[in-house]
């Protein structure tokens, strides 16, 4: 079965291009799904001249900037929409997510449900940011753990790997959060349905090009959101289906 990478871009005309290079020279077996919310730089026009050529190249055209957790989850659906597709991961276009990971990946989403790359699994595994960053991003991971009960280091992790079965599993149009909290959320419902979940240790460098999609929009959903996940939890409201066999 094929992996399908989702990508979700805006203004990553620097990026695009060798990204999707350096993630489809990982496997025969990748594909590339880029999901693009109307780049005034020309991202997906870069992406269209690619997909000329390569069948292994997806293109999803959104018509603004609708946010990452809406993005992934139309890459999810349209990736489930593909028989050949087994796997779906998760990843960033700014390679802050090194390709070379996706053989580690690979292996380990064959005894898991789903696979997480954290930062924090063997210490804190971060370069290039600033402490202020690094230190909301660490004690976040630490604040999520203790409210939700997740045991999971890096809940905000962009870069993992789902088994197809458990999108299909999951009611996708329940996930209602953008940034961080999507991450999160996703975690969630996952573990609370007792799928098998594995962290693997990942070096994450921040973006060689572009801007930070960061704000404090987004830092500020994930903190209401964290408690809204405490709450269903609490009177067993989480309103998803819990595998009836969980691992």
């Amino acid at each position: 079965m094929n992996i399908l990478i989702c990508i979700p871009t805006y203004n990553e005309l620097e990026n695009v291009e060798n990204i999707i290079s350096a993630v489809l020279a990982q496997g025969d077996d990748i594909e590339v799904l880029i999901i693009d919310d109307n780049s005034p730089d020309g991202t997906a026009g870069i992406v269209e001249n690619l997909k000329k050529d390569n069948p292994r190249i997806h293109l999803i055209k959104r018509p603004g900037k609708m946010g990452l957790g809406t993005a992934y989850v139309d890459g999810f659906k349209y990736g489930l929409s593909l028989p050949r597709v087994g796997f779906l991961m998760e990843m960033d276009a700014d390679f802050s997510h090194d390709p070379t990971y996706l053989t580690h990946f690979r292996e380990a989403i064959k005894d898991y449900d789903l696979v997480i790359g954290s930062r924090y699994s063997n210490g804190i595994s971060i370069v290039n940011w600033p402490i202020s960053r690094l230190l909301l991003s660490y004690f976040a991971s630490i604040y999520v753990r203790v409210i939700t009960g997740m045991p999971v280091k890096d809940p905000t992790s962009g870069f993992k790997c789902f088994r197809r079965e458990v999108l299909e599993w999951l009611d996708l149009d329940k996930i209602k959060s953008n940034g961080y909290g999507f991450q999160i959320e996703m975690d969630f419902y996952v573990w609370r349905g007792g799928f098998s979940i594995r962290e693997i240790p990942i070096l994450f460098i921040d973006r060689r090009a572009g801007t930070s999609k960061m704000n404090r929009k987004i830092v500020y959903e994930a903190v209401i959101g964290v408690w809204k996940l405490f709450v269903k939890k609490l009177f067993r409201a989480d309103k998803l289906k819990r595998r009836q066999n969980p691992a």
